[in-house]
């Protein structure tokens, strides 16, 4: 991976804090699964209303689209237009967010990482590391707007009083090579090694769901220079 030149912003003098923003592309080196529910319902009752940056349930209700309800349990991608293609899945600021925050609590545990040296690190996520786009939107490996893949289908055992049980949990996906491109804004520049250990981790852990099996794992490349926000 290239190394990318750092333009300062013009707040060196105020104790090094300034705004830097870093452009990057994650493509997928495995297939990533759909995390809402398909069930409108049920996302309006309790998927939406957890979004912590959500302006507003109805759009994320309405981002699910007029199929989303045809397999009740089945998680889904919401979708955009991009263009004239309007069935376009996409993945929320706040989801990348929470890739942050879920790579930087693994990472702290690792002596001498660089986010071992951030000490509230789910309060600098949250206040000082911002996407710079509401809904980012799959591309295909050619560039064009992505589409869902083949469904897919994995059992799912739980331990009960009643014994075992097994369940067929089933997602759409998106196939491995489709990327994301958006910008990561920091508000402190002294951020940024931790920005970057979190993206390399996503090589190991990634996106969406069942990111334990090594689905959602990605590559990470930054498609400008680090530069001084509003530069």
């Amino acid at each position: 991976m290239s190394t990318t030149r750092i333009k300062e912003s013009k707040s060196d003098e105020n104790g090094g804090i300034g705004m830097l923003k870093l452009d990057v592309r994650l493509t997928l080196t495995e297939e990533a699964l759909g995390t809402s529910s398909s069930s409108k319902e049920l996302h309006k009752e309790y998927i939406a209303s957890k979004a912590p940056d959500a302006k507003s349930t109805e759009e994320e209700v309405a981002a699910l689209g007029v199929d989303a309800v045809d397999e009740k349990g089945r998680t889904v991608f919401p979708r955009m237009a991009v263009g004239d293609d309007d069935d376009v899945p996409f993945v929320y600021d706040y989801q990348l967010k929470g890739f942050f925050k879920d790579a930087a609590k693994m990472m702290k545990k690792v002596s001498g990482s660089e986010c071992s040296k951030v000490r509230a690190y789910k309060q600098a996520i949250d206040g000082l590391i911002f996407i710079d786009q509401r809904k980012i939107p799959w591309m295909a490996e050619d560039g064009t707007p992505a589409h869902v893949g083949p469904t897919c289908e994995r059992p799912l055992r739980a331990s009960t009083p009643m014994g075992e049980r097994v369940a067929i949990s089933s997602s759409e996906t998106v196939p491995a090579g489709s990327h994301l491109d958006f910008g990561i804004i920091l508000l402190d520049k002294t951020l940024l090694p931790m920005v970057k250990e979190c993206l390399t981790y996503g090589r190991l852990r990634g996106l969406c769901q069942w990111r334990n099996s090594g689905k959602g794992t990605f590559t990470w490349e930054a498609t400008d220079h680090v530069k001084g926000y509003g530069a």
